[in-house]
């Protein structure tokens, strides 16, 4: 895996993809008033996990740290497949390497038939609980402040529209990812005083 991040294969791309969600939509009423008896009116709680639920599809390559994002309405075979079909035509020279987790909408059967037809991409695939091996988790943390803290969304619409401002924004001034640490900055060494006694 880190060899992936490190020495990629000659004339490879290597991304790392992976699904955020589900963002759902939600308004938020006005702030909560007060009654004549001088209690606080509560808001009524609006929660509902209906198909309004938005997934954000997203693929980092890590050689120049450009973005790939697509929203779906479900995390499935199908969606995924779309994804893996905007990778491929965002890099269309070369071997490419996706690093993901293994979902089971990633190793399906229709996914692994899929990916016959199309031999220009394969998987490398995480191990369980080793999520910390995806780069694209730590783009995600980015995301998240760039597009949707803070924000209220009326629809699926507002979600795929804040996606796809902040991936261009985030890709405009996109640098390279590169695995591990920095090496720390060498010290001086002090001077050395002799004490004579």
């Amino acid at each position: 895996m880190i060899g992936l991040y490190t020495h990629p294969p000659d004339g490879a791309t290597v991304l790392c993809a992976d699904e955020l969600g589900p963002v759902i939509p939600r308004t938020f009423p006005p702030a909560p008033a007060w009654s004549p008896d001088g209690r606080r009116i509560k808001a009524e709680l609006d929660y509902s996990r209906g198909p309004e639920k938005t997934w954000v599809y997203g693929a980092l390559r890590v050689r120049d740290g450009q973005q790939i994002t697509m929203t779906a309405s479900s995390r499935n075979s199908v969606f995924y497949q779309q994804f893996l079909q905007q990778v491929e035509d965002a890099n269309p020279t070369g071997e490419i390497w996706i690093v993901t987790d293994n979902l089971s909408s990633h190793n399906s059967l229709s996914t692994r038939t899929w990916l016959e037809e199309h031999p220009r991409i394969h998987h490398a695939f995480i191990p369980v609980g080793a999520c910390w091996l995806n780069l694209q988790e730590g783009w995600w943390r980015i995301f998240r402040k760039t597009a949707l803290a803070g924000r209220s969304f009326a629809n699926p619409d507002d979600i795929a529209q804040a996606t796809t401002l902040a991936t261009a924004q985030l890709n405009s001034r996109a640098r390279p990812w590169v695995w591990g640490r920095t090496a720390p900055p060498t010290r001086s060494l002090r001077r050395r005083y002799v004490y004579l006694l």
